[in-house]
């Protein structure tokens, strides 16, 4: 993609005002989204006592969220480009922020599911704009590349503080506290942002095509849909309707984008096979890792025995290596190269993920830590950098639309990863053999059996949670190693296809 580039002495006249304390209201809302994803897995045991889901309706509460922000995204995205990406940030916040309060008091799985899916919905205004922004606030590339190293830095660091703050709600207050935590960042959100954000938008929008964004949200439902309940429950013609729905609705927003004068998304982008290796590499590596990220903390608290509080300390150090690594990955992409950088850090959480194919419910804590860091340093390098290759190879007036391609490859990567990883765990679990007596409800789910377990007599309740903790472990080992295998692909492949991709050091014209 082209682009005019200004000589070194006329830097400061782009460098806008401000930019700095603007980034802190983007950040904000990083850590509004991941704080929220993060709790959910520790809340999870506890949703599960109180509301008694099945173990579909489980992963249901789990990946509805990424579903639903997947199939909007793109959509969201463009529509930020067109009225504003200040204006979609604060309403999509507010928005988050309110519907958080109908998560915290569901009462039943199913008003639970809906909660989660009308987050999603808010959810997608929210990542597109924050790297939209971005785009727009930085054009000195080296500063973008800062920017975006602590735009994913906030990401981790949400990531940590949502377990450990998590934690030590759930040791004091009832489950839904965790989603409440989103009302006191939002309102600061909402009313700095007011005040810090620049407007910006593309200034030749062309139409918001619904038809487009209902062939969007429509095919990425019902594909995502169809391979979650075929690695679940096997083929059926339902769940074959789905996904050829799903794809006919796919080929057709394709299609329709190809022809229109102004795309809701510009699949030219795809031609450049920088920007094409980048949203692949973050597919395969949010596929490798979320599935078992959905389960490590069921592992550690039910399988392991931790409390929450000391679940959320446990699994600081991947946030910590994601912080370290996203705040330096721009200047070592720029030393060495941004295929080095990008493959190397996926090979590392590649082969972090088949370590834990060899732990047990007695694993000390070492092997894990030293895990997590690893993952967090590997998921560091790669995420910052792919995001910043993304952002560089499109126009400011698209990068909304881009985001949002980079936000559903990350997005669908999670939703796909807890479907067919989640299945694993989940089919490897239900096929424990448990001692007489052991009720129907102790197969759907780990946390099932914990609270089966209560109500047996002491050598039944032994027998019963040492079965089912095994199988828990077995199903996890199993799906570390598909995770495995699935981040050394990606290695390879982005190996090849950012070749000769470089950041750029040039300023650009705002």
């Amino acid at each position: 993609m082209n682009r005019t580039l200004r000589p070194a002495h006329t830097n400061e006249a782009v460098k806008r005002p401000g930019r700095w304390l603007a980034l802190s209201v983007l950040v904000l809302a990083v850590l509004l989204v991941a704080v929220d994803a993060t709790v959910l897995g520790l809340a999870t045991p506890y949703i599960s006592e109180d509301l008694a889901p099945t173990g579909t309706q489980l992963l249901w509460i789990g990946d509805v969220y990424s579903f639903v922000i997947a199939g909007l995204l793109v959509s969201m995205g463009s529509l930020g480009d067109r009225i504003g990406r200040k204006r979609i940030l604060l309403i999509g916040a507010t928005a988050f922020g309110a519907i958080s309060v109908l998560n915290a008091y569901a009462a039943t799985p199913e008003l639970m599911i809906v909660a989660r899916a009308l987050l999603g919905v808010a959810g997608a205004t929210l990542m597109p704009a924050t790297l939209a922004l971005i785009r727009n606030l930085f054009h000195d590339p080296r500063e973008r590349s800062l920017a975006v190293g602590i735009w994913g830095a906030a990401a981790s660091a949400g990531a940590a503080v949502g377990p450990v703050v998590g934690g030590f709600l759930l040791e004091h207050f009832w489950w839904g506290s965790v989603f409440l935590i989103n009302l006191p960042v939002m309102a600061v959100l909402v009313v700095v942002g007011i005040k810090l954000l620049p407007e910006s938008r593309n200034p030749n929008p062309g139409p918001w095509d619904l038809l487009s964004v209902t062939l969007s949200l429509v095919g990425m439902v019902g594909v995502v849909y169809a391979v979650k309940e075929a690695a679940a429950h096997g083929f059926a013609w339902a769940t074959l309707a789905a996904g050829l729905l799903g794809a006919a609705a796919l080929y057709g927003f394709v299609r329709r984008q190809l022809t229109m004068p102004v795309p809701l998304l510009d699949m030219r982008l795809f031609r450049n096979r920088g920007f094409s290796g980048a949203v692949l590499a973050d597919l395969l590596t949010i596929l490798g890792l979320s599935g078992l990220v959905f389960f490590l903390s069921q592992y550690l608290q039910l399988v392991q025995g931790r409390r929450p509080f000391e679940a959320g300390l446990a699994e600081l150090p991947a946030a910590v290596g994601a912080v370290v690594a996203g705040l330096i990955a721009g200047r070592v992409a720029r030393r060495f190269s941004v295929r080095a950088v990008v493959s190397g850090g996926l090979a590392a959480v590649g082969l972090a993920l088949a370590a834990l194919t060899v732990i047990g419910q007695n694993t000390g804590y070492p092997l894990l830590g030293a895990v997590l860091l690893v993952v967090g340093v590997g998921a560091g390098f790669s995420f910052t950098v792919t995001a910043d290759v993304i952002l560089s190879s499109v126009p400011g007036e698209q990068a909304g639309a881009a985001s949002a391609v980079s936000e559903t490859a990350y997005e669908l990567g999670a939703a796909l990863g807890i479907a067919v990883l989640g299945s694993i765990v989940t089919g490897v679990y239900r096929d424990f053999t448990g001692p007489d007596g052991t009720p129907a409800a102790a197969h759907e789910s780990l946390g099932g059996a914990v609270e089966a377990a209560s109500d047996l007599p002491a050598h039944t309740a032994e027998a019963l949670l040492n079965a089912a903790r095994q199988a828990f472990v077995d199903g996890l080992t199993l799906a570390a190693g598909v995770g495995a295998a699935v981040l050394l692909a990606a290695a390879v492949a982005s190996w090849f296809l950012l070749r000769g991709q470089r950041l750029e050091d040039g300023m650009e014209h705002p």
